[in-house]
């Protein structure tokens, strides 16, 4: 399967993005499809994940409450979406898929097999 993820962009602190992640060449059916970012200087770290086969969500704790990850089964799309913004948020924001029934919420990189290119999304104070 390939990822293709859009909706990156620049936004002031306190704004709002959504993240689209699209499969194409397969579906998301059989996957746990999670966020992952990386800002300048930084290690790749986990934003959240979801599984397809029962719609569990995970998150990071530092985007509780500000992030809501998403699926909709037609568009074989996920969503992430970001509401209150700060510019510690602001980094390259990489979809990611794994072939499983559930991650259980695993966090690390390592266990997603299929990566998107990135989308930038930069928050200004």
């Amino acid at each position: 399967v390939q990822l293709q993820a859009s909706g990156g962009g620049l936004v002031q602190a306190g704004g709002s993005l959504r993240l689209s992640c699209a499969a194409s060449g397969g579906t998301f059916s059989s996957y746990a499809v999670g966020w992952f970012r990386q800002a300048p200087g930084k290690e790749r770290e986990f934003v959240s994940t979801i599984n397809w086969s029962d719609g569990r969500t995970y998150y990071a704790d530092s985007v509780k409450g500000r992030f809501t990850i998403s699926r909709d089964n037609a568009k074989n799309t996920v969503y992430l979406q970001m509401n209150s913004l700060i510019p510690e948020d602001t980094a390259v924001y990489y979809c990611a898929a794994v072939r499983t029934y559930s991650t259980s919420g695993d966090s690390r990189p390592r266990t997603y097999d299929f990566w998107g290119q990135g989308t930038l999304v930069t928050v200004s104070s």
